[in-house]
């Protein structure tokens, strides 16, 4: 068994969607990134790969590719379950926490943990995904961005 974490962070960009988990979540300001700034999946993908012994989402997707210009992060998500795949891992769990003191997440955890669920091959009930504020401190605490945190484990072998 192999584990890896994940950590990403980006700030409010008005006039951007808000996506989180592959969910684009309404009336809610947006994230300043390259891709679709998803920075739930992207701690995701950090975690997956650094399990694997793979280079970092700045290598594999880095932000000065224009094919990577506006991406939808769970079709990345997706390149990074193959390279693992193709490496002979597997995913056996995960664990995200998302730091925000808005919006609140968790009437969109289900679909979030879907979306996962079908790029990554994975059972739901081995995604976990929370929130937590940041109690008005720091950055993310006054309101200027998100940040996400994520532990992957892997085994080689066989799909389950």
């Amino acid at each position: 068994m192999y584990v890896g974490f994940g950590y990403d962070v980006h700030r409010f960009k008005t006039g951007r969607p808000l996506v989180l988990g592959g969910v684009r979540i309404e009336n809610a300001e947006g994230l300043e990134g390259h891709s679709d700034a998803d920075v739930l999946i992207h701690a995701l993908m950090d975690s997956l790969l650094g399990a694997g012994g793979l280079d970092d989402i700045g290598h594999l997707f880095p932000n000065d590719d224009s094919r990577y210009n506006n991406v939808s992060s769970i079709f990345l998500l997706e390149i990074v379950y193959k390279k693992l795949r193709k490496q002979n891992f597997r995913i056996n769990n995960v664990d995200i926490v998302v730091v925000a003191e808005s919006p609140k997440i968790c009437p969109f955890i289900d679909i979030m943990k879907q979306n996962i669920s079908k790029a990554a091959e994975l059972k739901k009930e081995r995604i976990g995904i929370k929130a937590t504020t940041n109690e008005k401190m720091g950055f993310i605490g006054r309101g200027e961005g998100i940040a996400a945190m994520s532990v992957a484990s892997v085994s080689r072998g066989k799909k389950r």
